[in-house]
């Protein structure tokens, strides 16, 4: 597993853009497809989108699709998700995760072992 830390949350208004990072630790981040999922108050914990471990493929949620894009540097260690024209029904909580490539599709939402604690976004109108 590795730990992560996300950085970035805040209170926006719609239209605007934020930058979430999540920084991890280890020596064996390279291997790992990246997620980034988001729960919002009273709903089930939803898949924002994933980086596969080479940061060559990504998926999206149809909800974020052409809004969000999610980049990984790693030679530093770190996923970023950039969101753009963001909407009040993006308000959520929005965690970073980690899952070991050989553990599925880089497009899966399932089998992410590593979570960070996670960083609040809030989209007033």
């Amino acid at each position: 597993q590795v730990q992560l830390v996300e950085s970035g949350g805040g209170l926006v208004q719609a239209g605007d853009s934020l930058r979430l990072s999540c920084a991890a630790s280890g020596r064996t981040f390279s291997t790992y497809t990246m997620g980034w999922f988001r729960q919002a108050p009273g709903k089930e914990r939803e898949l924002v989108g994933t980086i596969s471990s080479s940061g060559g493929s990504t998926y999206y949620a149809d909800s974020v699709k052409d809004r969000f894009t999610i980049s990984r540097d790693n030679a530093k260690n770190t996923v970023v998700l950039q969101m753009v024209s963001l909407k009040p029904e993006d308000t959520a909580v929005y965690y970073c995760a980690a899952r070991p490539f050989w553990r599925g599709p880089y497009y899966s939402s399932e089998n992410f072992d590593s979570w960070g604690q996670g960083t609040q976004v809030t989209v007033s109108s």
